[in-house]
C-alpha cells in the first residue's frame, strides 16, 4: 500500500492533483489508515500513472475518464479517441506553422533597412497577409 506522498514521488503529480482526480472519481483509494492518511494498492499507482502519461499526451479529462472505462476491451473506441486526439493536435500544428510564418513576416518588417513596422503590424490585424489563430 503507498500513501499519497509516496504516489506523488512515484509520478511527479501533486498530491492535491491527486486529491483532485480522487474526487472526479478518476482514481480510488484503497481505504485510510486509522490516523485518516490515504492509502492506495499497487493498481492505484498504475491508474495514477496512465492518467499522468495521457495528461502529458495532451488528452482531455473527458477522453482519459472514456478510456479508463473501456479498461477491459472496447478497442474500437479508444482508437476513435486516439484517432481523434490526433487529428486535434494535426490541427493545432498546422495553426501553429501559419502562426509562425506570420510572426516570422512581422520580425521582418524591421530589418534596418527603414522604419520598424512590427508595432504597427501588431497592432493591425488588416495588415496580416493570412489566416492565423487568435491562441
Amino acid at each position: 500500500m503507498f500513501s499519497i506522498g509516496e504516489l506523488s514521488r512515484r509520478t511527479g503529480v501533486k498530491v492535491t492533483t491527486i486529491r483532485w482526480y480522487e474526487g472526479q472519481g478518476l482514481i480510488a483509494n484503497d481505504g485510510r489508515t486509522e490516523g485518516g492518511q490515504r492509502r492506495y494498492s499497487r493498481r492505484g499507482l498504475e491508474r495514477l500513472g496512465f492518467i499522468r502519461h495521457a495528461r502529458d499526451l495532451g488528452l482531455p479529462l473527458e477522453a482519459i475518464r472514456a478510456l479508463i472505462g473501456m479498461e477491459d476491451g472496447d478497442h474500437a473506441s479508444a482508437h476513435a479517441i486516439a484517432r481523434d486526439h490526433l487529428e486535434g493536435v494535426r490541427d493545432r500544428i498546422a495553426r501553429l506553422k501559419r502562426l509562425e510564418a506570420e510572426l516570422e513576416r512581422i520580425a521582418g518588417l524591421c530589418d534596418g533597412d527603414g522604419p520598424c513596422r512590427v508595432v504597427e503590424a501588431f497592432g493591425d490585424h488588416a495588415q496580416c497577409e493570412g489566416a492565423h489563430p487568435a491562441g
